[in-house]
């Protein structure tokens, strides 16, 4: 049992990864090599296999910025969490494209965002009170800005998978303390979801 669920969570991560959200629940059975009624078993819906999926992630991006809240250098801590969540969005096609779907407004879902929003302001909070990025950065203008760069770099990805790169870094310059100017408009303090939308 534990292990089909596993299967099931494995292969369709990876068909989510590689072909979005609208690869079929019986192309997800045939990949783990499991009868289609199993998804159906473990999973009622696509939207339920969605949600345990982004759990995965959402959980994967939380233990990467509480690994690094106590990193001496909080600057450097941030830019590698930063780097962690681009990385995963610029490999898992699905992950942007659930935003807004049903999945995002099942609770456990929208807890561990607002977890993992919550460790990266503690991350961005260490970062600002040792001078190294502007003062009025918000751990949720991170969260946000992970998705922005993904989407900058989207469209040039197939052909340059490494070129998000270049936009997190010219992101992360614009957080920088020096010369910073006063941002236009107060901080986002929630993601965005399909019910606010």
């Amino acid at each position: 049992m534990v292990r089909n669920r596993r299967l099931l969570l494995d292969a369709a991560t990876a068909a989510f990864a590689e072909c979005g959200v609208d690869v079929s629940m019986g192309e997800i059975a045939q990949r783990a090599g499991l009868a289609k009624g199993t998804v159906f078993r473990h999973f009622a819906s696509k939207e339920d296999l969605l949600a345990a999926i982004m759990l995965q992630l959402l959980d994967r991006l939380t233990s990467t910025a509480d690994r690094l809240v106590d990193a001496d250098d909080a600057a450097a801590a941030l830019h590698e969490f930063m780097t962690a969540g681009v990385e995963v969005l610029a490999a898992d096609r699905a992950f942007c494209e659930v935003i807004g779907r049903p999945s995002l407004q099942l609770a456990q879902v929208r807890s561990a965002i607002e977890r993992l929003g919550q460790t990266a302001e503690t991350l961005t909070a260490r970062a600002r009170e040792q001078g190294t990025i502007r003062d009025d950065v918000t751990g949720m203008d991170i969260v946000l800005l992970l998705g922005g760069i993904h989407q900058t770099a989207a469209p040039l990805l197939d052909a340059q998978p490494q070129v998000w790169r270049r936009y997190l870094e010219l992101t992360f310059d614009g957080l920088r303390a020096t010369n910073a100017r006063s941002l236009p408009h107060p901080p986002s303090r929630r993601l965005p979801t399909a019910e606010s939308d």
